[in-house]
């Protein structure tokens, strides 16, 4: 393989990142101060390509802040769809334009390096190749990259960023052979530096500056309680929550006023999306039928502010019907 193909790929991680993130500059909208944000974001930027065979290859790419889609890639023409309103006039047209360009090149020497790899290494088809690049920005202003390929699904290797190293996440021929195409190329770490250390606090706060409103957007719980019962000497209690943004909530039973701790009669979901880009979950307490306590599911959420939403078995009552505290 030769040394282009591998700057490309590590270029385009970087650019990709910029593509999100590059605001500095930009006559449009003032530098914000370094206190201009509170809390810390993360820009994520996915790739997922599909390889059926050595001539077709279907790639999809997305770009996030927090959880927020700020666009992605049309698989057919690989042009930049932009989903948020605020996205696009963070840069000129003409870098837009160019970063465009810079991305149907990589895509075009990325298939033929994965290509060269799978015929060295008698790769089967079809295989998948993911890769997730980005940057986290803290509230002190200091900010850390990652970098993270996949194959089929799994976890593949990783960039320490400390060290300026590849790492195995696992231990096979296949990714100890890119590993040791990718340690090769030292210019990358510094590159990664560069990026990252030098320019994801700027032009992260930038971002921040222009999706402040959606950054911002709060949406309040809804919450239900009520009972299932498996069998006559179990009886299920359910706490559905659902509707709310952003999407770290504290859900809890009560049992008498105390919180119930964790063990096996308790049950939370993992925090799912819905449709309206809300989240939802539940959370199940299993009783004995006609034990004599008293039980209620107690909801906290950035958006109800100091309160707390506590729903008692049986009844549903949304935030402002008196049974917040």
């Amino acid at each position: 393989m030769q040394p282009l193909h591998h700057g490309i790929l590590l270029l385009y991680l970087l650019l990709l990142s910029g593509t999100w993130a590059d605001l500095e500059g930009n006559p449009l909208l003032p530098l914000p101060s370094p206190l201009s944000y509170l809390g810390t974001f993360t820009v994520r930027l996915l790739q997922t390509s599909t390889f059926q065979n050595t001539s077709f290859v279907d790639t999809e790419g997305l770009g996030f802040l927090e959880d927020i889609e700020l666009g992605s890639l049309d698989k057919h023409t690989w042009a930049i769809r932009f989903y948020q309103p605020w996205v696009r006039p963070a840069l000129r047209r003409s870098d837009w334009d160019t970063i465009q360009n810079m991305i149907k090149i990589y895509l075009q020497r990325f298939s033929h390096l994965i290509n060269e790899g799978a015929m060295q290494k008698d790769v089967p088809y079809p295989f998948v190749a993911q890769c997730m690049a980005g940057c986290k920005l803290y509230p002190n202003r200091t900010s850390q990259a990652f970098t993270y390929v996949g194959y089929n699904g799994q976890d593949f290797l990783s960039f320490d960023t400390d060290n300026g190293t590849w790492v195995l996440s696992q231990d096979t021929d296949l990714s100890r052979y890119v590993l040791a195409i990718l340690q090769n190329y030292t210019a990358f770490s510094e590159l990664l530096e560069v990026l990252f250390n030098d320019t994801c606090v700027d032009d992260m706060e930038m971002l921040v500056q222009y999706g402040k409103a959606a950054l911002e957007r709060q949406v309040q719980p809804v919450a239900v309680v009520f009972a299932r019962t498996p069998s006559p000497a179990q009886l299920l209690l359910v706490c559905r929550v659902t509707g709310f943004y952003p999407r770290p909530i504290s859900v809890a039973w009560l049992r008498d006023g105390q919180e119930v701790p964790p063990g096996p009669a308790l049950n939370t979901s993992a925090i799912l999306p819905n449709a309206d880009l809300t989240y939802q979950l539940r959370s199940i307490l299993a009783v004995t039928p006609h034990d004599g306590h008293s039980y209620a599911c107690r909801v906290r959420h950035r958006s109800l502010g100091s309160r707390s939403l506590l729903i008692p078995w049986g009844r549903c009552h949304p935030w402002g019907q008196g049974w917040g505290s």
